[in-house]
């Protein structure tokens, strides 16, 4: 039973509004015997306030966007007992949200919640952080500087992809080596994308929908042959067969993996931008139980 929660939102997070986090508190209240609410304005805020009040409360309600969660599961994954998790959808894109099968409307997200149906998952590791969703150079960190922020609160999801077609066009590739379970593999590449979650851009990507408790990284490597087909993966709307093992983008699935490139490289983990290759990136299992949006038995 959870009887005590804290809720850490975002003050900045794009699409939250008074109503909006009311209409949360409301809901999750019913559900408690006491709930606290911390804002956070900060960089760095977030991670230091679940790194120090974390292990105090039986639930952590997230409210934000993927890189509110990342600063949350930065401090909370550090505890020993560290609680049990929820994400509510506040930002832009909410792609580990969707990757738990929450809803993306606040209320009906707020009353899954207190189903309580629970889900111990993977966390990516690099170089000391974590990520839940994923870790990424090349176009995925360009297209993650070039954006714009008045563009990204006015425009929302649209920011991220107008960003990604003007920064394709100026692409350059980069050589870079990479260690894995299955050997190595190098060469050149225009983007490299380790996935922990199954979303990119609020759009689905080909994964196993086991692939946020196997253990395993999902990585891609876009070579410029790739081009075509990651603007069509991008592009998708729905959850459509396809095999990225027989495309012009290799795929590889890994328990860990070393990446270095010929000059240090800027990392983009869940849209934050604080790291640089090389990179040596693991998984932590069995860590971290998250509130989901369906039971457990629904999903394997």
């Amino acid at each position: 039973m959870y009887n005590k929660g804290l809720l850490i939102y975002n003050g900045h997070a794009g699409s939250l509004t008074p109503e909006l986090l009311g209409t949360a508190l409301s809901i999750l209240s019913l559900a408690l015997s006491e709930l606290n609410v911390r804002r956070t304005d900060q960089p760095g805020e977030a991670q230091q306030l679940c790194k120090e009040l974390g292990e105090q409360y039986d639930v952590v309600y997230i409210l934000g966007g993927d890189g509110t969660v990342h600063e949350c599961i930065n401090g909370l994954a550090l505890l020993d007992h560290p609680p049990v998790i929820g994400v509510l959808p506040g930002g832009t894109c909410n792609d580990f949200s969707r990757a738990l099968m929450m809803p993306q409307q606040m209320a009906k997200a707020a009353e899954v919640l207190n189903e309580r149906y629970t889900r111990t998952i993977d966390i990516g590791t690099v170089n000391g952080q974590y990520f839940t969703n994923f870790y990424g150079i090349g176009l995925i960190a360009e297209t993650s500087q070039n954006i714009n922020p008045d563009l990204k609160g006015a425009f929302g999801k649209i920011s991220y992809f107008l960003s990604t077609l003007q920064t394709v066009r100026t692409a350059e590739p980069f050589t870079f080596h990479l260690t894995h379970d299955e050997g190595e593999s190098d060469g050149e590449a225009i983007m490299i994308y380790v996935a922990n979650g199954r979303f990119l851009g609020t759009n689905p990507l080909p994964f196993p929908a086991s692939s946020l408790e196997d253990g395993l990284l999902d990585v891609l490597i876009i070579r410029e042959a790739g081009l075509p087909l990651l603007r069509e993966l991008v592009s998708r709307k729905t959850e459509e067969v396809w095999n990225p093992q027989y495309s012009n983008i290799d795929y590889i699935r890994t328990t860990k993996a070393t990446l270095t490139t010929a000059q240090p490289m800027p990392a983009d983990m869940d849209g934050e931008i604080y790291l640089e290759t090389p990179a040596e990136l693991g998984v932590l299992s069995g860590k971290l139980t998250f509130l989901i949006g369906e039971p457990v038995a629904d999903i394997q």
